[in-house]
């Protein structure tokens, strides 16, 4: 069985938010026993999805000069 993880992921205008990959409840940040289903957790991976919201922003206010 894996070990369960917390998944970072970090947002263009708000703070970073963690999720854990046994129950997926997301916290404000990585402890090390999940406060929702009490597995502990050693891991934090990254989850790049900022990117992606960067891109939607910078769709949004795109100047073609």
């Amino acid at each position: 069985m894996k070990s369960p993880y917390w998944l970072q992921q970090t947002h263009l205008f708000r703070r970073d938010s963690f999720i854990c990959s046994h129950c997926g409840a997301v916290c404000d940040r990585p402890y090390k026993v999940c406060p929702v289903c009490n597995v502990p957790v050693v891991k934090v991976k990254y989850d790049p999805s900022w990117v992606d919201e960067s891109e939607s922003m910078s769709a949004l206010v795109d100047d073609d000069w």
